[in-house]
């Protein structure tokens, strides 16, 4: 018998429908993929099947019982509990007053009991061997360890089927692997799990079976094991994906003058940087999360202020620590969370793609709203942002246009130097494809840009690739990269010879939907 069934889920809000024929079956003790480019209807799907919005046709059942009523969230508890990328857990608690918010135990007088609290939340940890200390402060911990709190809250409610939204998106390479080594372990425990990722390398590796959402329908539920590749993105895309859509193009002449120039550049996490970024020149930095290139590049955008070296911008010294001066300078920045730092939710469509700008838009301080409809309109033209227009909520709109408009707001100001950061994480095949195409318009035009990410189809758009390892720069590698030579670079693998990769049992970095399927295992 099925843990969970979906079948016949219609949801409309309005004229839009945002699910047409939603179907899932998931057995229990397995790891059950949810894929779908955005806007297919998948976090829909899983509000319904949370409980968190009732469907306007169709059922959903659990262990062959109808769902609870919307009302009944203790009874929806027990049944189903969602972790997504942003935290739900209330930072400046504790693990224990996390685990248990709402639901204290007392002791005499009806008060809080914080002995009991702290020992049956440390109980609860130990049962689901979740390694973290119960008075430490939720905002003190690494992704991976919050996640894995989230998931020992919802198993102490009883719940055993955990809809796990883009769970990797904040992870590097070894975080993901012990993620998924927990998973594999809670799955021996009884517990079943829901995977939502754009990063299907992961539901090879993790998953044993998939379903399909394409256009608010269900298109196909198999096994992970009989589907390739290739059939899975013609399934998500509704036409075949070549391997690669990168074009062809020259690279940045020798004499293009160097816009950005670092010089023994050195902070917390990276040391003695040298670094150049010519006119119209991609420049990748990879490397593992400590590995430092996240406050590297951050750094050139105001973000951090180093504790030694220089960067010039055209000639001009990089004011560190002052983001707005860093934009007066021509520094464009994709950072990289656009829930937390990219984007105001409160805010239009045009209000967010036009905040770095609106000192062009108007003078003393009033801007005329015909003239920054006008800008932001061309903007989504330019970006193929999928919405109604500039005075649409960003909040409505799915993952890859809401990084679109990210981007928009990047380009608004015409930078000299563009700062990618994960630029295409959580996003959708085709919007990946648009961003990344961005990307190529922006180096055509001149621009410098710095990427930063653990996708090989976003390094593999640029000229050249650094690759840090413990904060220094230990191998640089030219254009047509072979994957192996990359991932032994950013695994350590052979450092007395950095400039060679040699796959000797580097792991990978995540890989997006067009690259080649490689070894599987789980």
């Amino acid at each position: 018998m099925p843990l969970v069934e979906a079948s016949g889920i219609v949801k409309r809000y309005g004229p839009t429908v945002a699910l047409q024929d939603g179907r899932l079956t998931v057995r229990p003790g397995e790891s059950h993929a949810l894929v779908g480019r955005n806007g297919a209807g998948k976090s829909t799907l899983v509000t319904i099947l949370t409980g968190l919005q009732a469907p306007d046709a169709g059922t959903v059942v659990f262990d062959g019982e109808a769902a609870p009523p919307l009302a009944d969230r203790d009874a929806w508890r027990r049944k189903v509990a969602c972790v997504y990328q942003r935290p739900t857990v209330v930072p400046e608690l504790t693990v224990a007053e996390n685990l248990f918010i709402n639901r204290q135990p007392q002791g005499r007088g009806g008060f809080i009991s914080w002995r009991r609290l702290k020992a049956e939340a440390a109980e609860v940890l130990r049962t689901w061997d979740v390694r973290v200390d119960p008075g430490a402060r939720t905002a003190d911990l690494k992704v991976e360890d919050r996640q894995m709190v989230e998931i020992a809250r919802a198993l102490s409610f009883g719940a055993r089927f955990i809809v796990l939204d883009e769970p990797t998106a904040q992870l590097d390479n070894r975080e993901i692997e012990r993620l998924f080594t927990r998973m594999r372990a809670l799955q021996d425990s009884g517990v079943t799990f829901l995977f939502i990722s754009h990063h299907l390398q992961e539901v090879y590796e993790v998953c044993q079976a998939v379903t399909v959402l394409r256009d608010a329908r269900w298109i196909t539920t198999a096994p992970v094991a009989d589907l390739p590749r290739a059939a899975l993105v013609e399934a998500m895309a509704g036409e075949a994906l070549t391997e690669s859509k990168v074009r062809a193009r020259p690279g940045v002449p020798a004499d293009a003058p160097v816009l950005l120039d670092v010089r023994g550049l050195s902070g917390p996490s990276y040391d003695d940087v040298d670094l150049t970024v010519r006119r119209g020149e991609v420049v990748g930095l990879a490397g593992s999360s400590g590995s430092g290139k996240i406050n590297l590049a951050e750094s050139f955008t105001g973000l951090h202020t180093p504790t030694s070296g220089t960067a010039l911008l055209d000639g001009e010294p990089l004011k560190f620590g002052d983001v707005p001066a860093a934009l007066r300078a021509g520094v464009g920045c994709v950072p990289r969370d656009r829930h937390g730092e990219g984007l105001v939710f409160s805010m239009s469509i045009g209000d967010n793609a036009t905040m770095s700008v609106l000192g062009r838009l108007g003078r003393y301080g009033f801007v005329g709203t015909d003239r920054k409809r006008a800008f932001a309109g061309g903007l989504i033209q330019r970006l193929d942002i999928h919405a109604e227009g500039p005075d649409q909520p960003v909040s409505d709109l799915s993952g890859g246009n809401a990084q679109k408009v990210v981007m928009a707001r990047a380009l608004a100001s015409d930078p000299r130097l563009l700062v990618l950061i994960n630029p295409t994480a959580g996003v959708d095949v085709k919007s990946k494809e648009s961003l990344l195409a961005r990307v190529d318009r922006a180096r055509d035009d001149g621009t410098a840009v710095v990427v930063v990410s653990d996708e090989l189809d976003d390094l593999r758009r640029c000229d050249r690739v650094l690759v840090l390892f413990h904060g220094r720069v230990v191998a640089e590698h030219a254009a047509g990269w072979h994957d192996h030579e990359l991932i032994a670079s950013v695994e350590g693998v052979d450092q007395s010879r950095p400039d060679r990769g040699a796959g000797n049992g580097a792991t990978s970095p995540r890989r997006s939907a067009a690259e080649p399927q490689g070894d599987h295992h789980g």
